[in-house]
């Protein structure tokens, strides 16, 4: 009630404004202004103004006006119209323990419709919203109809929509197994990586319709960089870190996780290792010439990364062009990360290859190696004693042909995907000096391969 009469007042005091400015204010100004205009005659005015009979008809004109005045606006607001409420709230009333609900519309539209007054005394008064009352209804598919509550009951609502088709389902519960994902991860230092990551917690419950719970394919605790309050060396704790479910093409099924947020703890590290570099020539140098010398501005380089990466890594590889060199020449090389290497003490290598005139060289009786060969399942015998070693060839410059022993030297055959059976294999070569070009005189062996 408060509220209304403070709404009277404010409209009687708009009102006022405009009839005291608009109205007395220039009746008054002009009846000053005649008075002025006629010294003569003005105490003939002044007389006339001081008759009671004069003010009274005065007074009585003014009345009239103001009367008009109100009368016309009082009309203004008796007038039907309408007003919108948009994007209204959806209160939705069931068992959230039991059930899950679709279909329900977040907001909705409401048309107040009455006179100005009414629709005025309307939004300002307390109102319970839309609310949608499923308490009584089972699982199924209904059609049921919003309602809003309104304590002034001289105007009217339409609800738009009015009717909505829900589904209720009954809830039910499995537990998932939680893993981890990192998001933002570029925006960590490159020289600081993530160790070990601790959830606290293997296992979740997940809630939902059937429907829903059977697409979930995994659940994640989604880990921000963004949210580290320092990067460093250390264990951290991230609080409130949140838990999404995926379905197995990764969008997000909107299930009920329990817990909604973990605490959990990251262990950041700053793992490094020095490694040489490995020069790769690619091609074969003119005829008559040979690599005599490989020499490098920088002979190691610092990588950074994660300890399972880093153990993987022996040395960085380096392809250069010598296909046709004829001369010395200087490579200026972009160098490469490898995968998973975050950051490289160095970005840039020079290499200045020299020649020299080439010579050869026979190093005999290699011992042939066998790859991806199961012997757990079969047996492997060569054709014959030629079978089983082989003569390289070496092509180099005289001082590093003669500095390679057999040792040095590798000859494989790969068989990968071989089962019983007499095969011919391709015989393959390499060497550790790479300035070298290694050849085999016997370009195939022949083995014989039996089951156990």
């Amino acid at each position: 009630m408060k509220k209304i009469l403070r709404a009277i007042k404010k409209f009687f005091i708009k009102l006022y404004k405009p009839i005291d400015k608009f109205l007395i204010m220039p009746i008054t100004k002009l009846i000053l202004k005649i008075k002025e205009s006629s010294d003569a005659s003005g105490k003939k005015l002044e007389n006339w103004l001081s008759k009671k009979n004069t003010i009274l008809f005065i007074s009585l004109f003014i009345s009239i006006i103001i009367f008009v005045v109100v009368d016309q606006k009082i009309i203004g607001f008796s007038q039907t119209s309408a007003e919108v409420l948009k994007n209204q709230p959806v209160e939705v009333k069931y068992n959230e323990e039991a059930y899950v609900v679709e279909g329900v519309p977040d907001t909705v539209d409401i048309t107040i419709i009455g006179n100005e007054t009414e629709i005025y005394i309307a939004k300002q008064s307390p109102s319970n919203g839309v609310v949608l009352d499923l308490t009584n209804l089972k699982p199924g598919t209904h059609k049921v109809t919003l309602s809003y509550s309104q304590t002034i009951g001289s105007v009217d609502y339409t609800v738009n929509p009015a009717v909505a088709n829900i589904t209720i389902y009954q809830k039910v519960s499995e537990t998932r197994t939680l893993t981890t994902d990192i998001l933002n991860q570029e925006k960590l230092d490159s020289k600081l990586s993530i160790s070990n990551i601790d959830v606290g917690t293997d296992q979740v419950v997940i809630k939902g319709a059937q429907y829903q719970v059977d697409q979930v394919a995994n659940v994640k605790a989604l880990i921000d960089i963004n949210n580290l309050v320092k990067q460093e060396v250390g264990t951290i704790t991230l609080k409130d870190v949140p838990l999404k479910a995926y379905d197995e093409k990764g969008n997000v099924v909107d299930v009920e996780i329990l817990p909604e947020t973990l605490d959990v703890e990251i262990t950041i590290v700053s793992s490094s290792k020095t490694v040489p570099f490995k020069i790769i020539p690619n091609g074969d140098v003119a005829f008559g010439n040979a690599i005599s010398s490989i020499t490098l501005s920088e002979n190691n380089i610092t990588v950074y990364g994660s300890e399972e990466v880093l153990d993987a890594i022996d040395y960085i590889p380096v392809e250069i062009d010598v296909a046709g060199l004829s001369d010395d020449k200087e490579y200026k090389v972009e160098l490469t990360k490898p995968v998973g290497v975050k950051s490289m003490s160095i970005n840039n290598l020079t290499i200045n290859v020299a020649l020299g005139e080439s010579s050869t060289r026979d190093i005999a009786d290699i011992p042939i190696e066998y790859l991806n060969f199961d012997d757990t399942l079969y047996d492997l015998r060569a054709a014959s004693n030629e079978d089983r070693t082989i003569t390289v060839s070496l092509t180099g410059v005289e001082s590093v042909i003669n500095g390679i022993t057999a040792d040095d030297i590798k000859a494989y055959i790969d068989l990968d995907g071989y089962t019983e059976g007499t095969y011919d294999v391709d015989v393959i070569v390499e060497g550790t000096d790479l300035k070298a070009q290694y050849v085999a005189k016997t370009k195939k062996v022949k083995v014989t391969i039996t089951a156990k």
